[in-house]
């Protein structure tokens, strides 16, 4: 007879339980109620606003998962929550949660029909402007780690212009233009996109060096005059065919001096490490019906037949990676 246990098999079927309780807490407000210091429940339930005997429930949830502490009938946020979601720490992970919630969960109740037929079920997918500016948040807040470790690891005094493609709200242009006042940027995105961008922008004290331009990069010229082009987190949405085209369309509007920066959960051969790249191809099947996680190796064949030439791989912290390339000269 096997020694073997199931646990494993009812930590994983029962994750989803876990998120959803996740999401409610950080909806509610738990997190930040707990900012300023322990709480029992008959004050978590004025504050927040919802029945004690659920409060209970949600609160207890959260001490079995490890986020919350509760010491003699007081709740108070574990070292993570004080971090990452209360609003006092330095990265605020309350808007990923918000739209890992409200945009992500409800896709994956299609999964079994994209695995099953491989066709897309919600390609073009047209948000309202309130789904737009969570998903923008969402992913700025997922980034932010990239962004702050790319600025602060790579030597941006080369370069004077940068080219943002897909660039979302700017975050990454906005830690970099920061860091480096050498520096100016172009962000090419769609329509849509780019009126969110415009708001984020404009309470930016860096906003003034970045000029948005609008369009579809398959389709609309691509901005020049640039020496530097960064694509971050745009090449999981798309099929390798796709990302090929992409690199060509680059490489033919760039001139020869111009470093290419691809951002993104790069893997190994496998593509089963890491684990997090592994779980997200899930999350980018949905979103387009053709995303993907990609190895360095696919990505450097990528480069190698659209007249690029890697130079390195950094590390940008625990979620995702840079692979620099120059042109093939």
């Amino acid at each position: 007879m096997s020694n073997s246990k199931p646990d494993a098999i009812f930590q994983i079927a029962c994750g989803f339980m876990a998120s959803k309780l996740f999401f409610v807490a950080n909806e509610v407000g738990l997190f930040e109620n707990l900012a300023d210091g322990p709480a029992n429940l008959d004050d978590l339930m004025q504050r927040i606003g919802i029945p004690r005997r659920t409060m209970r429930i949600l609160t207890d949830a959260l001490v079995a998962l490890g986020l919350v502490e509760l010491r003699g009938g007081w709740y108070q946020n574990g070292p993570a929550a004080a971090s990452f979601l209360s609003g006092r720490g330095g990265e605020d992970l309350r808007p990923l949660l918000r739209y890992l919630d409200q945009l992500n969960y409800p896709m994956w109740m299609k999964l079994k029909e994209v695995v099953r037929e491989d066709q897309p079920v919600f390609k073009d997918l047209a948000l309202t402007e309130e789904e737009q500016l969570i998903y923008s948040e969402g992913v700025e807040a997922f980034t932010v780690e990239a962004a702050n470790t790319l600025a602060a690891t790579y030597d941006f005094r080369r370069h004077r212009r940068m080219l943002d493609l897909g660039g979302g709200t700017g975050s990454f242009l906005i830690v970099m233009l920061n860091q480096h006042s050498n520096l100016e940027a172009v962000l090419f995105e769609r329509p849509q996109v780019a009126a969110v961008a415009r708001r984020r922008l404009a309470g930016s004290p860096v906003g003034n060096r970045i000029q948005i331009v609008e369009g579809d990069f398959f389709k609309d010229p691509i901005p020049q005059d640039q020496d530097a082009v960064m694509v971050a987190n745009v090449m999981h949405l798309l099929s390798p065919e796709h990302n090929l085209e992409l690199l060509r369309r680059i490489r033919k509007c760039v001139s020869d001096e111009v470093r290419l920066l691809l951002v993104d959960f790069w893997t190994d051969p496998t593509h089963t490490q890491p684990v997090f790249a592994a779980l997200m191809a899930g999350a980018f099947l949905l979103r387009t019906g053709e995303g993907d996680v990609y190895s360095d190796e696919e990505v450097r064949g990528w480069l190698k037949a659209s007249g690029w030439r890697a130079l390195e791989r950094r590390d940008l912290g625990s979620r995702a990676s840079v692979i620099v390339a120059a042109t093939a000269n």
